[in-house]
């Protein structure tokens, strides 16, 4: 998921994201760990990944629970999400691990008929890039959304939420290793030319908060 947050409800919203939020998510079976991370560039973005043990926990009885009786602290911050793009994944490729200092994010389709080529250039890619001095892991992820009703968080966030296809993560140590990577084989020409529809839209954010449900036992 990526949004957006104003600067004047940041702190209470990292307060709920991490006190209240993470715990209530990771308490849900089938749930293993919760990251969010913060825009690089300090502006209001982030990005926040559940990690999940199967695709059918996001239509799961428990989940549709929380998403349909909100607490007030959630019912108060939830119309302050802006720009939600909300993506639930198919893991097609992971290489390597996910919480790093930083995680670069792209979101893109492919061309009709292109499918394959795409993601075997990045699939291959991730195997890669995961052994790269200044990187820990890649992820291919594919988007498919559960086959649920809209929920009542869903009603009462500011705007309806948007959806990436496809998502390409990059985690690792080194800004300036991921800078490189979004310029080279990850620039939107290179990706154009493998199948991908257009530009991507990318981001680079660093970890501002991660856990499992163990750690919040």
């Amino acid at each position: 998921m990526w949004w957006d947050i104003a600067a004047d409800v940041r702190a209470d919203f990292e307060d709920w994201h991490a006190h209240e939020h993470f715990p209530e998510r990771l308490a849900i079976p089938g749930f293993r760990r919760g990251s969010r991370w913060s825009s690089a560039s300090g502006g209001d973005g982030m990005f926040v990944l559940y990690e999940l043990d199967r695709h059918a926990t996001l239509s799961s009885p428990e989940y549709l629970a929380h998403l349909n009786a909100p607490t007030p602290w959630s019912t108060r911050l939830m119309p302050h999400h802006r720009h939600m793009v909300r993506s639930q994944c198919h893991v097609v490729a992971s290489h390597g691990g996910v919480v790093a200092r930083y995680a670069s994010t792209l979101r893109l389709q492919p061309v009709a008929g292109r499918d394959d080529a795409l993601r075997s250039f990045l699939a291959t890619l991730a195997s890669d890039l995961a052994r790269r001095p200044g990187l820990t892991g890649a992820h291919l992820l594919r988007h498919e959304a559960p086959a649920i009703g809209t929920t009542k968080e869903q009603e009462i966030r500011a705007n309806a939420d948007a959806s990436a296809e496809w998502v390409f993560v990059v985690c690792g140590y080194a800004a300036s290793t991921i800078e490189a990577l979004l310029v080279a084989e990850l620039s939107a020409a290179r990706l154009r030319a493998q199948g991908a529809a257009a530009d991507p839209a990318t981001g680079l954010y660093t970890l501002a908060c991660s856990a499992t449900e163990r750690d919040l036992d």
